[in-house]
């Protein structure tokens, strides 16, 4: 398949702060590319540097086999999505969408056909007349994806474009742009905070932090095998437990520390470890199975019991706290103890001290 973005070797600075860390990425023609990461990591530094409004510091960039060095946003053939939607609050929505063609030279009765072909795609055909006064959230989203459409672009690239909706609507609005993306055979880059919207739309996520990629492959396999204990930290939700352990001294047994006053769990290792090592054993919520207290691999204390109706979420009395999720109801209360059990085959090993996955 072919390549649509390369980047090769990209630094950003601004003075001295090294914003973008020598960055490799190669993105395939149709392919639905997340950017995900804390605050400050870079990902947004690294789209702005696609679309051209960040001049990188060092490295190529290409975007359908041209360089893009230099080249100003205006000559870059990719459009860009924001948070903010930035439409024009005194053009119509057919002027916004038509607004990009008509500077361009296109005629009028050309353009307003495109805008009307755009509209009937995304579901703004009623609205064409509307300001975006006159629109909710979600059709001034809507406005901002089919001005980009409309230019037909080489790449999309979305800026938090739902951080302004309410949860429901954000759901939907991500069903709504990954369908967009696959009638369009569209590439996308897409930049978020919220490791949720990553996993349910993206094809390839790239997990980043301090300008630096973690980790990049499909959502599967960043929850099945990450590389590092803040991408397994990253990755999920609820968010995986870190626990301190130590090798038995067979090297094929893990004692799971809970805190003072508390007996170990002992779980048996898949693969021999050095005997008397300090690791960290990460465990899924998810992953954890509620059983009668003394009849698991370990009893803890219950501190918190958070009810959803579909869902049950227990957090434990502990140092650090276990978190784990029952699907359905439960009739554990706070205070109690209770049994836990753990498939050893799902727990995650970490370094202690790098982090690394073992």
């Amino acid at each position: 398949m072919t390549l649509q973005i390369e980047l090769s070797g990209v630094n950003k600075y601004y003075g001295a702060f090294h914003a973008l860390k020598n960055i490799d990425l190669s993105i395939k023609k149709g392919t639905f590319v997340a950017l995900v990461g804390p605050s400050g990591c870079g990902k947004s530094t690294l789209l702005r540097s696609l679309a051209g409004l960040e001049t990188i510091s060092g490295g190529d960039m290409r975007i359908a086999g041209k360089l893009m060095n230099g080249v100003p946003p205006r000559k870059r053939d990719v459009a860009m999505v924001f948070q903010s939607y930035a439409l024009y609050p005194h053009m119509t929505v057919e002027e916004n969408l038509t607004y990009s063609l008509r500077i361009r030279g296109v005629k009028k009765a050309e353009a307003r056909k495109a805008a009307e072909e755009v509209a009937a795609t995304t579901g703004l055909s009623q609205l064409m007349k509307r300001y975006p006064r006159e629109l909710s959230g979600g059709q001034r989203q809507r406005v901002a994806m089919s001005r980009a459409i409309i230019r037909d672009p080489q790449a999309f690239l979305f800026d938090e474009p739902l951080s302004n909706l309410d949860a429901a609507l954000r759901v939907h609005m991500r069903k709504e742009i990954r369908s967009l993306h696959d009638r369009l055979h569209a590439t996308s880059v897409y930049v978020t905070h919220d490791q949720i919207e990553a996993m349910t739309m993206a094809d390839h996520v790239v997990v980043m932090k301090d300008g630096v990629i973690e980790q990049q492959g499909s959502p599967i396999e960043l929850y099945d095998a990450p590389v590092n204990r803040f991408v397994a930290g990253f990755i999920g939700s609820p968010a995986m437990n870190f626990v301190p352990a130590i090798v038995g001294d067979d090297g094929l047994h893990l004692s799971l520390q809970f805190g003072a006053g508390l007996a170990a769990g002992n779980l048996r290792l898949n693969q021999p470890l050095k005997p008397g090592s300090r690791i960290l054993a990460g465990i899924r919520p998810e992953h954890i199975q509620l059983t009668e207290a003394g009849k698991g691999q370990f009893s803890l204390p219950v501190a918190v019991v958070e009810t959803t109706g579909s869902a049950t979420f227990i957090t434990t009395a502990t140092t650090p706290e276990i978190s784990m999720v029952v699907q359905g109801r439960s009739n554990v209360k706070s205070g109690e103890q209770v049994g836990f059990a753990i498939d050893p085959a799902l727990v995650h090993l970490f370094d202690e001290t790098t982090g690394k996955r073992i």
